[in-house]
């Protein structure tokens, strides 16, 4: 914890303790922590009495940059019950529209963008495609097909996928993703695959087809 900022709970006075406990296992660490009450302020919007998790012990946090997660799934994911910002913030009429959006960039000076309430114009180009999930209840969608150089390599018939920002991994059936590993010629090395840096700007892009509409990712985006 010496390299994060903590959350000084004695310092609030509108802090509320709950006995609610939780556990979670994530991609790459565990926690566990107890959920709480307080004034969350993102920005300039200001959530009154929200609910969320405050870390007590964690695992495989050492060395992140980041100080917490914040959880946007729907409400009837909640592991306590309790209501995740975005949907506070909506219910409070904090926000014009019931929108949130990301911009992801690589680029460390330049940073990342969340926003509430709309689409900030100046981080896209062209027309945003809106794409329907399968289900009100998880941000699930259905998917066309996977391709590569104009060959269909997995999803043929059609899948289901989950948008998920809070992995920088792309994950699949390990026969599927094997077959993507030999196509862009990635070598074995235990549990994981290597390319070449020189290479990596070569790589085919692999296409990812939703709603009728091709979703190029370049080699530079897939390879970590």
């Amino acid at each position: 914890c010496s390299t994060h900022v903590r959350f000084r709970h004695l310092q609030s006075s509108t802090f509320r303790l709950t006995n609610k406990t939780f556990r979670i296992t994530y991609g790459s660490g565990r926690m566990k922590g107890v959920v709480v009450h307080d004034t969350v302020r993102i920005g300039n919007l200001v959530s009154t009495d929200q609910p969320f998790g405050l870390s007590v012990e964690e695992y495989g946090f050492e060395g992140r940059i980041y100080d917490g997660v914040l959880g946007l799934n729907y409400p009837n994911l909640s592991f306590s019950g309790a209501i995740p910002i975005f949907d506070k913030l909506k219910n409070q009429g904090a926000i014009s529209e019931p929108v949130f959006a990301f911009y992801l960039s690589k680029d460390e000076r330049e940073g990342s963008v969340v926003m509430f309430g709309g689409v900030d114009h100046r981080y896209y180009e062209g027309e945003l495609n809106w794409v329907p999930l399968i289900q009100a209840g998880d941000w699930s969608v259905h998917m066309d097909r996977i391709s590569i150089e104009r060959k269909i390599i997995a999803c043929s018939d059609g899948c289901k996928a989950l948008v998920d920002t809070g992995t920088s991994d792309i994950v699949g059936p390990r026969r599927l993703v094997n077959n993507i590993h030999r196509l862009i010629g990635a070598i074995p090395r235990g549990s994981e695959h290597y390319v070449p840096c020189s290479e990596v700007n070569t790589l085919p892009s692999i296409v990812f087809t939703i709603n009728g509409i091709n979703y190029p990712v370049p080699g530079r985006a897939y390879i970590l």
